[in-house]
């Protein structure tokens, strides 16, 4: 590239991102969150917010001024308007704004990944998924290049023309997938195909956890049934989600129960109880490592806050 092209890309981009800023500004005028559409939602916070716990569905994060910071397991990973965040299976994240004044509010937002929308794209362009590539982290932080950021923007401007959206959104979505699967992507994106053996079976192990989190599971049996060792099992989990099953099953239960401390009113014992914990004091001592407050005083702070 030279001297002349490299100077219409930094322009390219420096309009691009000025033009996203004012977009999305627009669109969402005050604090809040706004649901464009099914999976694609937009962010506004004009100071940083606490943390906040839930599982959510593999998806493509974008930051158009600010900055976040999301939490998995002990890894923190840091995403600005230079780089976003992508991850590929369900994971019980911590999401946190780190950067955001009233002059200059965090602008964000997140765009949830279908598989059979990846497998499409991925078959279509004819990218292969190797083996080796099973036991990448489902989490990735990667850097934001003017292609991928000029799809970006063609989507959020969608938001003035509704009419458009219907046909326009799915292609540029597919763009988007295009894009992060030529910038290095593919291994995680492979997480949803299964195509991957060993990425495939764990994302079923992920599956199975998520819904008997409130069981008592033996995982010699599950590392069995998927047809591996427990100790080939636990490796690849953990490559994969940073944490061991347990602690994944564990984060699980722990967030189902805050959600109905919170939203039915049920008490530490009762909620502990459900989610599958025989002893209260080990609930609440489990509760206080991840939320930073035992059960009570954590469910009161939050219900303070949305009062305000």
């Amino acid at each position: 590239m030279n001297q002349k092209e490299v100077k219409r890309e930094e322009q390219r981009t420096k309009s691009n991102r000025e033009e996203l800023v004012e977009r999305i500004a627009h669109a969402i005028p005050e604090d809040g969150i706004l649901d464009v559409s099914p999976g694609f939602r937009l962010a506004r916070s004009s100071r940083p917010t606490a943390p906040v716990h839930d599982v959510y569905e593999p998806a493509f994060c974008f930051v158009a001024q600010g900055s976040k910071q999301a939490l998995l397991g002990e890894e923190v990973f840091r995403y600005d308007p230079g780089h976003y965040l992508i991850f590929t299976v369900d994971l019980p994240l911590v999401f946190q704004v780190e950067e955001a004044s009233k002059e200059r509010p965090y602008l964000g937002f997140r765009l949830n990944l279908d598989p059979s929308l990846v497998a499409s794209v991925m078959m279509e362009s004819g990218i292969e998924i190797k083996k080796g590539d099973a036991s990448a982290k489902a989490l990735d932080v990667g850097p934001t290049d003017a292609n991928l950021l000029d799809a970006v923007v063609r989507l959020v401007r969608l938001l003035d023309s509704p009419f458009e959206v219907k046909v326009l959104a799915p292609l540029i979505t597919r763009e988007i997938v295009f894009r992060l699967l030529m910038g290095g992507q593919k291994a995680r994106l492979g997480h949803l195909l299964a195509l991957a053996r060993d990425a495939g079976r764990i994302s079923k192990a992920i599956e199975h956890l998520r819904e008997n989190f409130d069981r008592q599971l033996k995982m010699d049996n599950i590392a069995r049934e998927l047809g591996m060792s427990l100790s080939g099992f636990h490796h690849h989990f953990k490559s994969v989600t940073a944490m061991s099953p347990l602690q994944f099953q564990k984060q699980i239960r722990l967030q189902e129960a805050r959600r109905l401390m919170l939203g039915e009113d049920l008490d530490a014992a009762s909620a502990g109880f459900r989610v599958g914990y025989e002893d209260p004091a080990y609930f609440s001592r489990d509760y206080k490592k991840l939320f930073g407050a035992p059960p009570q005083r954590d469910i009161t702070k939050l219900r303070s806050n949305l009062e305000l």
